[in-house]
């Protein structure tokens, strides 16, 4: 119980009552062993940790951070730039290159979304006009919703690229700050538009090459399922666990290599 107090004043965990308190011991109680147990096995390549997630069952922890919602009829974009590479460096990491922002939050929002498509958005700023700035996830979650786009309700990366090319551009993370809440959209800050894109491809699925070619060139959005017990708690190493099909939640491909982890999660 010690332990369980010392995280609560940590992540500032305050609850409504002793019943609720005392249930989301026995969440937090049986995480950490799961975690614990976990970490003692031999010859893991990476590690799990508590986090602010810890008195959060696996299903609640899905419900509320992992919010692609990718639509039955997806549409069809057959240009890949990137087909005919035939050769990259052996290792990218973009965040050493200055095209990939600090490490954001999407708090308790279903805005993997929105995250994911302005971290490749910003990657592709840099590339092209050689300056890195800190675009809004919140206009997105506030002013686009058509399609799949429901804002913490989740949505989908291709719309959020559709939005900001129908919109002409979209605007700065200082002067449209995020607040992990669906808000009405700010029409006089959403005209601030700082960067744009013309358009978007896709990469071709089930395809690793392809993928590499495009993440070698630039920073890249992608859906992964991120459903398994350690992407709730994961900390550190490479990660190497259950790699599903259920695809739930959008991050960015910021790099490869067998050092490190290559995924921006928002």
């Amino acid at each position: 119980m010690l332990k369980y107090e010392q995280w609560m004043i940590q992540y500032g965990r305050v609850y409504k009552n002793n019943a609720e308190k005392d249930s989301r011991f026995k969440i937090f109680k049986e995480n950490a062993e799961r975690i614990e147990a976990f970490n003692d096995a031999a010859n893991q390549p990476y590690k799990l940790g508590i986090n602010s997630f810890a008195d959060l069952t696996n299903e609640e922890f899905r419900a509320a951070r992992n919010g692609l919602k990718i639509p039955f009829c997806e549409p069809k974009i057959t240009s890949f730039r990137y087909e005919n590479v035939t050769a990259v460096p052996t290792t990218m990491d973009w965040r050493t290159k200055g095209a990939v922002t600090p490490i954001k939050d999407q708090g308790q929002c279903g805005s993997c979304w929105p995250f994911s498509a302005i971290a490749a958005t910003e990657g592709i700023t840099k590339l092209s006009t050689g300056k890195l700035i800190s675009l809004s996830e919140q206009e997105l979650v506030d002013c686009d919703r058509k399609s799949e786009d429901q804002g913490c309700e989740g949505g989908y990366m291709e719309d959020a690229f559709e939005f900001i090319v129908k919109n002409k551009g979209i605007t700065t993370e200082t002067i449209y700050p995020y607040k992990a809440a669906d808000r009405k959209c700010n029409t006089k800050k959403e005209s601030a538009h700082v960067a744009d894109i013309k358009g978007y491809e896709k990469v071709p699925k089930y395809n690793e090459k392809a993928l590499l070619n495009a993440v070698a060139n630039q920073p890249i959005s992608v859906s992964i399922d991120a459903s398994d017990f350690s992407f709730q708690f994961y900390t550190s190493g490479v990660f190497t666990g259950t790699c599903g099909t259920e695809l739930d939640h959008g991050v960015t491909a910021v790099g490869y290599g067998k050092a490190e982890d290559v995924l921006n999660i928002g």
